[in-house]
């Protein structure tokens, strides 16, 4: 991750949390903080335990971010962001919290008449191979909960349909027919079939080199005493946990969106 994409995530993720930037260049972000974001990340709760007892006039802090401290201008003070800084990965752990799941609506204006929007189901999901070796696969699901259609690559559709947390006006919502549950359900038996239907060749590649491996060991136990056969379980051991082919899979967030009917 480069300065620049740091910079971008970092006045992308503040915007969205509703933060002011008050002062900003190329190198360097200065943002005050909502109460829920100083509550996130600046770690006063003793602070705020005082202030909801006592009743006394809330003060987020604001937060000076230093991507580039060439570009930075001279003699400021404060965290110097980059990949590897405590800061940036608290507000990693920060934006993975509050991104597990969200409701968005299609931004369109009507003049007369009203429209409905269809609501969708969306699930992100990792799928992990591993073995002595480990791909990673995105995938982003959508689901109408009212047809049962499901779309694949939701996540890239959804980059060219304007959203906003707010109903537009002249809009309303249709009412689901598939339950949410259910809805999971289906995403989920989504899931275990594109896997089934995937090449595993990789599992029996991994399950040629774990006999190879097993065959040497098995050469170099077979005149050993019987005193040693707690090491050879211990190695034969590490060699399944090493080898043997596991698939792993992970619901990184998901969300609501209500559609027009033509936005996919």
């Amino acid at each position: 991750m480069q300065q620049a994409e740091i910079h971008k995530f970092l006045s992308d993720f503040f915007h969205a949390n509703h933060c002011e930037i008050i002062d900003k260049g190329p190198g360097h972000l200065v943002v005050q903080l909502t109460i829920e974001m100083d509550k996130e990340l600046m770690n006063r709760p003793f602070y705020w335990h005082y202030l909801e007892k006592t009743g006394g006039v809330p003060n987020p802090m604001s937060l000076t971010l230093i991507t580039d401290q060439k570009l930075a201008p001279e003699g400021l003070k404060g965290d110097f962001i980059h990949f590897g800084s405590p800061r940036l990965h608290q507000i990693f752990a920060v934006s993975k919290k509050l991104s597990r799941h969200i409701r968005l609506f299609e931004k369109i204006n009507i003049s007369n008449g009203q429209a409905p929007l269809f609501p969708w189901l969306c699930l992100n999901v990792n799928i992990t191979y591993e073995c002595d070796r480990k791909k990673d696969q995105l995938y982003s699901l959508g689901l109408n909960l009212i047809n049962g259609t499901i779309t694949e690559g939701f996540f890239d559709t959804m980059q060219s349909v304007s959203l906003t947390p707010k109903i537009s006006d002249y809009t309303f919502t249709l009412s689901p027919i598939i339950r949410y549950q259910s809805g999971i359900v289906r995403l989920k038996n989504h899931i275990q079939t594109m896997i089934k239907n995937d090449n595993h060749s990789w599992a029996a590649d991994a399950t040629e080199r774990w006999n190879k491996d097993l065959s040497l060991l098995n050469h170099f136990y077979e005149d050993k005493v019987e005193e040693e056969r707690e090491s050879y379980e211990a190695e034969k051991e590490a060699l399944r946990l090493q080898y043997e082919p596991r698939i792993h899979v992970r619901i990184i967030n998901g969300g609501l969106f209500y559609l027009t009917n033509n936005a996919i």
